[in-house]
């Protein structure tokens, strides 16, 4: 059983889909199968609207987890911590939570393993994650310690309020300096691991989904490129620049064929802004890059260069955020 007290109000549809970080489909079959109550009585209408203040109770089927099967051998920086988030630089390579398939320790399992209090909105497996990480992607990512701190960032999400800045190296820089790319995104028909963009809005397994590029550095062997995301669509950064024939180092899944192999998605979060659940201040969080970044940036680029272009000043000028 989850509870918690709304912040907003929203159509209830709206409102679990955005806290519980589920489908709309999901939402509507929780609903219509008498799961959801508001002020101990039932609500069966996706279109109710839910006031300031309810109290909300899901009655969600028990999920079925193994805690620590497998003990981290990793550690996590801590870049922000209070009594009602977490901002963490997680690591290149590291799986962000469990799942059937996953044999291996996961961000959420070092987090248990700390004893830390998070949310339980998203359920066991998804602790305290308002929003995620592939694997291989390293960077800045939120944890939320109590469900009133992820239901508070978990709007931002929705109304963007809350901004995301990734650093991409890839093969070539855009065609333009700046870019934005707006085509939904569905799962690829000949490849379950692999999404592919799509025009026809229609589809109703199309996502919607928007982020703006922009050309920061490059040189004769790669190019750092600055990616600003407005929704949140798995490998979304990834899919949008393979539009553009544009492909990110180490990224075989989405075409990137240089004959240098590395290990990882050359991808990072690098900066993360948003209003604090609490105190209401506005903060700005930035992830420092790790070694394997950072070598071929060196190797490319001057540190001024560098610095100038990933500065906070600088990315928000270019962004206007």
């Amino acid at each position: 059983m989850l509870k918690f007290s709304s912040l907003f109000e929203e159509r209830l549809d709206i409102l679990l889909s955005k806290v519980l970080n589920q489908s709309r489909s999901q939402i509507s079959k929780i609903i219509k199968d008498n799961l959801v109550s508001i002020n101990n009585k039932k609500i069966d209408k996706n279109s109710y609207k839910v006031k300031c203040k309810d109290e909300i109770y899901i009655n969600l089927p028990q999920i079925k987890t193994i805690h620590q099967q497998y003990t981290p051998k990793f550690d996590v920086e801590i870049l922000y911590e209070d009594d009602d988030i977490l901002v963490l630089n997680k690591g290149p390579n590291i799986v962000v939570h469990g799942a059937s398939s996953v044999k291996e320790a996961t961000l959420v399992d070092w987090l248990l393993l700390r004893g830390y209090a998070l949310s339980n909105l998203n359920g066991e497996y998804r602790a305290g994650l308002v929003h995620r990480l592939d694997k291989g992607t390293s960077g800045a990512i939120v944890i939320a310690k109590n469900n009133q701190a992820h239901q508070f960032l978990a709007q931002q999400l929705l109304d963007k309020s809350m901004g995301r800045i990734y650093l991409a190296l890839c093969d070539l820089p855009l065609k333009e300096d700046k870019m934005c790319n707006e085509k939904a995104i569905i799962r690829c028909p000949n490849n379950r691991l692999k999404k592919i963009t799509t025009k026809n809005i229609l589809n109703p397994h199309a996502k919607s989904a928007k982020t703006e590029f922009l050309n920061l550095l490059n040189s004769s062997k790669c190019a750092l490129i600055g990616a600003k995301l407005y929704t949140g669509r798995t490998h979304q950064i990834r899919v949008h620049l393979a539009d553009f024939n544009r492909y990110i180092l180490g990224d075989d899944l989405y075409g990137y064929k240089g004959k240098i192999k590395y290990n990882r998605v050359m991808l990072h979060a690098y900066l993360i802004y948003f209003i604090h659940p609490k105190t209401r201040e506005l903060l700005f969080i930035k992830a420092p890059i790790f070694d394997d970044f950072k070598q071929i940036l060196k190797e490319n680029f001057t540190q001024g260069e560098i610095d100038e272009k990933i500065s906070l000043s600088h990315l928000k000028c270019s962004f206007g955020f």
